[in-house]
């Protein structure tokens, strides 16, 4: 089967090695792929964005089977051209993928099929918003409507903070996606990723991780796309995945249907364990990045089983997928100045001698060759630094020992706490 990966980022090299090992997958191509990708894919320079391009690239090269990584793809309605167009492709249609693409949307269908979720009120005026920061209690909660790479959401903590913040989103800070603004109570708790896949009907479990959102060690500093994640996560158990699959997971697949828009693709619920228990923070309609890095890690299914299934209406008939039992923690090396301004085009050398190293892999995200063949950084979040261990710990030790000794990068910098929940 002639397979094309929709990516550039950690989470497709991720999926793209992982992909590299089924038995299904006679040929893999990549658009537009980075580095690391094109070490086991062919790359195209297209856009993820350019769906009429990548049409036109699976009909020229025969393509047998699409996935689509990122979310830009799937809320500009990819999957719906490619299937209109007779394309078997993995991932939500246009519709089905707002759950991620409007958070008022989400929030609007929770409250239709009782999902537990946090109270919220939608804006699009900014006299009216700042009117309910008056009456209520920091910290606010005050996200774009919108997709912003993962970065828009703040959690002032003051009601002066919160109005200029209010103010920033209303005046273009992101865009389109900023034009209608939702504030949300302030929930506390751990947060954690999980997954689950749907084919419209059925969903199966995958497994969870923690991410680590803020640039600075701590969870300080601004939001980001994410600095590290690993798993499992302590704090979640088999009991919360039972709860999250019948309160939040198979509620959606059902509410999806009836409304008209069957879901099928990852389901990717961003969740705060509470003293309630589990409540959404929001949907992602795609695998998490960096989460992807340590699930692709510790999966030992073959990933295509998973995604002809789930593209077929078949996954009540598939085994559930099995995992590998040791930790995976993936460190996030970002360029200097990230998520604000960064160079780009700066030398990377060691990373033959890391993936040499016991339980590591590196995964290329904001990377490219120049034309004498050295790697340079080309993005925010540049490179994803995977080790496996017996414990948490040792896959903490394994995968700062490789950005430590091997990887020659003076132009990045990492959190030196990812893990510290587990570790704690």
């Amino acid at each position: 089967m002639k397979v094309l990966l929709i990516g550039s980022g950690g989470r497709e090299h991720a999926i793209a090695w992982k992909l590299a090992q089924s038995q299904h997958v006679t040929e893999l191509v990549c658009a537009p792929g980075n580095a690391g990708i094109a070490e086991v894919a062919a790359t195209v320079p297209i856009a993820v964005d350019d769906i009429i391009g990548i049409l036109g690239l699976v009909q020229s090269m025969d393509i047998d089977f699409v996935i689509v990584g990122p979310e830009a793809p799937l809320a500009l309605g990819l999957v719906d051209l490619l299937q209109d167009n007779g394309v078997r492709v993995f991932g939500p249609t246009q519709a089905a993928a707002q759950l991620e693409s409007s958070k008022a949307f989400t929030k609007d269908f929770c409250d239709r099929y009782n999902i537990p979720t946090a109270g919220y009120k939608v804006f699009t005026d900014l006299a009216a918003a700042k009117d309910h920061i008056k009456a209520h209690k920091p910290p606010f909660v005050i996200k774009a409507d919108g997709l912003a790479a993962g970065k828009g959401v703040v959690i002032p903590t003051t009601k002066k903070a919160a109005n200029k913040e209010l103010e920033e989103f209303f005046s273009g800070k992101f865009g389109e996606a900023g034009k209608k603004v939702i504030i949300e109570e302030f929930m506390t708790g751990q947060e954690a990723s999980f997954f689950a896949i749907s084919d419209g009907e059925t969903a199966i479990p995958l497994i969870a991780a923690q991410d680590h959102k803020r640039a600075h060690d701590g969870d300080k500093g601004p939001n980001t796309g994410g600095m590290g994640a690993y798993s499992p996560a302590p704090i979640f158990d088999q009991k919360a995945m039972e709860t999250v699959m019948e309160r939040i997971i198979q509620p959606t697949v059902y509410g999806m249907k009836k409304d008209g828009n069957p879901f099928m693709g990852v389901l990717f619920a961003g969740l705060m364990m509470t003293e309630q228990g589990p409540k959404l923070i929001e949907y992602n309609v795609r695998f998490g990045d960096p989460e992807c890095q340590v699930l692709m890690r510790r999966l030992s299914s073959d990933l295509m089983d998973i995604f002809i299934a789930a593209e077929t209406a078949s996954l009540s008939k598939v085994e559930a997928p099995a995992w590998l039992d040791e930790p995976v923690v993936n460190v996030v090396l970002a360029a200097k100045g990230y998520p604000s301004s960064y160079k780009k085009g700066t030398v990377i050398k060691g990373l033959d001698t890391a993936n040499d190293m016991e339980g590591v892999k590196v995964f290329h995200a904001g990377t490219k060759h120049d034309d004498k063949g050295m790697l340079l950084s080309n993005g925010g979040r540049v490179l994803n630094v995977t080790a496996s261990g017996e414990t948490v710990q040792q896959a903490v030790t394994r995968a700062y020992e490789a950005i430590d000794e091997a990887i020659d990068w003076k132009h990045g910098f990492c959190r030196r706490d990812i893990a510290h929940h587990a570790l704690s």
